[in-house]
């Protein structure tokens, strides 16, 4: 059996306590099955040149972890990754911003770890590469004469042309996509996002009718593989938890009243600020509801020192503090805004607890957030989900209570109906999710796309035009 080597920005080495996110959990459950290597960032960064790669073994899974220089860590994350492509994959082109600087620094970033991998890499591994900080991996490889099936899978969504070619290179982001022999995709919308780009007649691509994608001088196969949850795992840590005594007392706190609960990094894409006043709504067009429901929103940090990210913590501060002002009484306060990470096994308890999942993003690739809310209720008095639309999860989730996050009242009334719905209709549509949720678990995902890479490459042809990576754009020099 061939081993894995799964590469991304940042390595997870286990930890207990720890809440992993859903690439992490994906990688192991793959890596777990069949060993292999996690290759990756260490989260160190140096002023020297980097380094050699350090190997921590964890049963059958080698963490291969390496270091990167500071100046062209910041320009290939924070630069390149974080202002450029983040907000256009997410359709947020009012955030977007770009540096050639911080272009060149995201290629050295993925020229060098191509040149470490080299060492790691096995004639007969599988190689897969993971998420949009690696998209020249792929054409690095092949070009350092790595020759067996690279696949990668992008974990956020995939935007339409006319927001992919804002980015300066779209091009090459596309021409490096075509290096690899199984590019997989979260929904239906990404994968013919991407089919609409490749055929663009300044493209030249074309689809099979068996779905092989050929552009820039290759054949390979794109494809949908919906990332999931592992929900056994999900159920008992919600379950064995919630003796716990922190969930006790949130519990007691609560007074009977029933816990609407939002769980997100804090991220522009999450929507949050619209989801505060989205709740703003609901007490103000449903009287009923004041003091009889509380919404704590869990958001812990990110990219911290982000300007960006500091208004947006800034600002919902604000918002939950006008409406907490607004709306209190003596004995109730309508949000508890917490902006800290709290342990996976305490999150599934809260999410078990809650009557109602708030899960309403702007725009998502998938959202485990959602999944998990799912998978940790009672099935015999389950809460119920309120779900964007625009979240890849929505697209199984169909019997969540979809709504628009960009309408308050949409999501006012969705959070009514959710915390009216009788018990019966509540239970029959947690089964129905549940068996979605089972058939799209995340070892099936990993599964898929491994089976997929061992079999397509046999199929896959073709020689890669591949960019010049100290060209921007063809035919223009940095």
């Amino acid at each position: 059996m061939s081993r894995i080597v799964a590469i991304s920005n940042r390595v997870a080495i286990p930890t207990s306590g720890k809440s992993a996110g859903g690439l992490a959990v994906g990688v192991l459950a793959a890596l777990k099955e069949r060993g292999g290597v996690w290759f990756g960032w260490s989260g160190k960064t140096t002023g020297s040149e980097p380094r050699d790669p350090e190997v921590k073994t964890i049963d059958n899974i080698d963490f291969v972890t390496i270091d990167l220089n500071r100046q062209d860590f910041a320009g290939y994350y924070n630069g390149f990754s974080n202002n450029s492509l983040w907000p256009l994959l997410h359709f947020m082109v009012g955030y977007f911003t770009f540096s050639r600087s911080h272009y060149q620094a995201y290629r050295r970033v993925n020229e060098f770890f191509a040149r470490k991998l080299m060492s790691v890499i096995q004639p007969d591994d599988l190689i897969w590469v993971h998420d949009y900080h690696l998209f020249p991996l792929g054409a690095e490889l092949r070009r350092a004469g790595v020759d067996q099936p690279i696949g990668f899978f992008l974990h956020v969504p995939f935007p339409s042309f006319d927001v992919l070619r804002v980015l300066p290179g779209y091009r090459a982001v596309l021409s490096e996509l075509a290096a690899y022999d199984v590019v997989g995709f979260q929904t239906a919308r990404d994968l013919w996002a991407f089919h609409d780009c490749v055929t663009q007649p300044e493209i030249g691509g074309g689809i099979a009718k068996d779905g092989r994608v050929t552009a820039f001088g290759r054949t390979f196969q794109a494809k949908v593989f919906p990332i999931g949850i592992d929900v056994d795992d999900c159920a008992s840590a919600a379950e064995k938890f919630s003796n716990n005594t922190q969930l006790h007392q949130l519990a007691s706190s609560l007074e009977d009243r029933k816990l609407i609960v939002g769980i997100d990094r804090l991220d522009y894409s999450k929507g949050l600020a619209l989801r505060f006043r989205g709740f703003e709504s609901l007490l103000e067009n449903y009287p009923s509801t004041r003091g009889k429901v509380t919404y704590m929103q869990i958001a812990p940090p990110t990219r911290a020192g982000v300007r960006t990210y500091d208004d947006i913590r800034e600002g919902l501060e604000r918002t939950a503090g006008n409406i907490n002002g607004r709306f209190a009484e003596m004995d109730w306060v309508p949000i508890r805004y917490l902006n800290r990470g709290y342990r996976r096994e305490l999150v599934m308890a809260i999410l078990r607890l809650a009557s109602v999942g708030l899960v309403t993003p702007i725009r998502d690739g998938m959202n485990l957030v959602a999944k998990e809310f799912v998978a940790s209720q009672d099935p015999e008095d389950p809460g119920m989900l309120v779900l964007s639309t625009l979240a890849g999860a929505a697209y199984e989730l169909q019997d969540a209570v979809l709504v628009n996050p960009y309408d308050r009242q949409s999501v006012a009334d969705g959070l009514q109906i959710a915390i009216e719905m009788p018990l019966d209709e509540r239970q029959e549509r947690h089964r129905s999710m549940m068996e979605i949720l089972r058939r799209n678990d995340i070892h099936a995902w990993s599964r898929g796309f491994v089976e997929a890479l061992q079999t397509d490459p046999l199929t896959a042809s073709g020689s890669l035009a591949i960019p010049n990576p100290h060209t921007l754009v063809s035919g223009i020099d940095d």
